[in-house]
């Protein structure tokens, strides 16, 4: 079965931009255009946002997006119908989806893994999804699906706990690159941030690594590039889109700052 992560990490293991936007926002039918969009500009992963009422892990700028979305009157149920032809216009992008468990519940897990796998989506984010429960009650509706789930990694995991959600996967880990929210500023304690992006890099895991929370220029995309297989952007660059006239050409302007010059080599 097709596995469009590891089709990109082959022809390119490092410099991977993760590029994130909130469904519905900012007008409701700007999704699928705007992921066209950062595509044709160079995105090499791109990850959908369901807006929800009470995100865990979003900072200020995805929560107001988010409540902006829901205004406009996006909804998973609407935007899993709206994604169903995206592949049209977007054959071989990894698509991954960013939500909270709650909604998928009441949407019902099977019909969320088949409605994701008609649409052609390659992952999902459920960071309120404990690890374990995924394995014993949704692994093999995922698999069935071709559907991979993609967990995160704090500086506080465990090396045993990495080791397994390692094993849960073939998408790739998602690094957090320190304490805090989405969005956040996470150079105060750079030299922290270095070690822990060293340590989890060399435990030789089989999955590439991305790192995110925080990365919001070419210099942060950067750095995060020297200790991973690339990073992921998501309020910075809704930030750009906020009061835009035209948020295409934000959006365009936006990726063309962050990809700049030759990015460095992933280490290992």
């Amino acid at each position: 079965m097709q596995n469009r992560f590891a089709d990109l990490f082959a022809r390119k293991p490092s410099g991977v931009l993760n590029l994130y936007i909130t469904a519905g926002y900012p007008g409701l039918h700007d999704t699928i255009p705007l992921l066209k969009t950062l595509a044709d500009c160079g995105a090499d992963v791109l990850e959908i946002g369901v807006p929800f009422s009470d995100p865990l892990a979003d900072g200020p700028v995805i929560q107001q997006t988010s409540t902006a979305a829901l205004r406009n009157g996006m909804s998973l149920r609407r935007l899993l119908d709206e994604l169903q032809g995206v592949r049209e216009v977007l054959p071989d992008t990894p698509l991954l989806l960013m939500g909270y468990l709650n909604p998928v519940l009441q949407y019902g897990m099977e019909e969320f893994c088949q409605k994701c796998a008609s649409a052609g989506i390659d992952g999902v984010i459920l960071p309120d999804l404990p690890a374990e429960e995924y394995a014993e009650f949704y692994q093999e509706t995922f698999r069935r699906y071709n559907l991979r789930p993609v967990f995160l990694i704090t500086p506080q995991t465990s090396e045993a706990r990495i080791r397994r959600l390692d094993e849960l996967t073939d998408a790739f880990l998602y690094l957090v690159s320190g304490p805090g929210l989405t969005g956040g500023n996470q150079t105060a304690d750079h030299s922290g941030q270095e070690a822990y992006l060293r340590r989890v890099a060399a435990m030789n895991l089989r999955n590439p690594r991305l790192v995110g929370f925080g990365i919001a220029d070419k210099a942060s995309f950067d750095g995060a590039c020297q200790h991973a297989h690339g990073a992921i952007i998501g309020s910075a660059l809704l930030r750009a889109l906020d009061g835009a006239t035209d948020p295409h050409h934000a959006a365009r302007t936006f990726v063309q700052q962050i990809m700049g010059a030759s990015l460095p080599v992933a280490q290992p």
